[in-house]
C-alpha cells in the first residue's frame, strides 16, 4: 500500500524532490498527491515532511526527522555474500561495491555519501544473509580499501 498526502500539506515540494519514483506531484503551496501505482513505500515523504501531512497505509501520519538523523545502512562484512542485490534494491542508488578486505577478491557495499541514503531500508530487508541493518552512523569500517577501478 502508499502513502497518502493529507489536506494538511502546505505545498514546500520537499517530498516531491526526495521521492525516487517521482510518485509525488503537485504545485509548490499547493496540496501534492501521490500516486499509489507508483509510490515504493520507501516512507522518506514522511520523514521529510514538516507539516506531518503524509499518512501511511495504517493510518499513522508519519513524523518528520532531520535528516542527519535517519537509519542509515551497516555492513557486516564478514558475513556479507557479495551477491550485489541491496546494490540493486536501493531506490536512490546510494550504495557502491568498491570496497575490498585486505587480502580478499571480493567486492563489499558501503554508502560512500550518506546524503543519497533515505533511510529506507530496503537493503537490509532485501539482503539474503542479514548482512545488513539499519541505524544511526557508526564510525568507520575496518580494515578496507577501495577497489582499484
Amino acid at each position: 500500500m502508499a502513502y497518502f498526502i493529507l489536506e494538511s500539506c502546505i505545498g514546500c515540494t520537499n517530498c516531491q524532490t526526495i521521492c525516487p519514483s517521482q510518485a509525488i506531484v503537485g504545485e509548490k503551496k499547493g496540496l501534492h498527491a501521490i500516486n499509489p501505482a507508483i509510490c515504493i513505500e520507501c516512507g522518506a515523504c514522511g520523514r521529510i515532511c514538516p507539516a506531518k501531512a503524509v499518512e501511511d497505509n495504517f493510518g499513522v501520519v508519519a513524523q518528520q526527522i532531520k535528516k542527519q538523523d535517519w537509519e542509515k545502512p551497516t555492513f557486516n562484512l564478514n558475513a556479507c555474500i557479495s551477491c550485489g542485490i541491496c546494490l540493486d534494491t536501493c531506490p536512490a542508488g546510494a550504495l557502491d561495491a568498491n570496497l575490498q578486505k585486505v587480502g580478499s577478491r571480493h567486492v563489499f557495499p558501503c554508502l560512500p555519501d550518506e546524503s543519497i541514503c533515505m533511510g529506507c531500508g530496503f537493503c537490509a530487508a532485501d539482503c539474503p544473509v542479514e548482512a545488513i541493518t539499519m541505524g544511526p552512523r557508526l564510525s568507520k569500517s575496518p580494515k578496507l580499501v577501495k577497489k582499484a577501478s
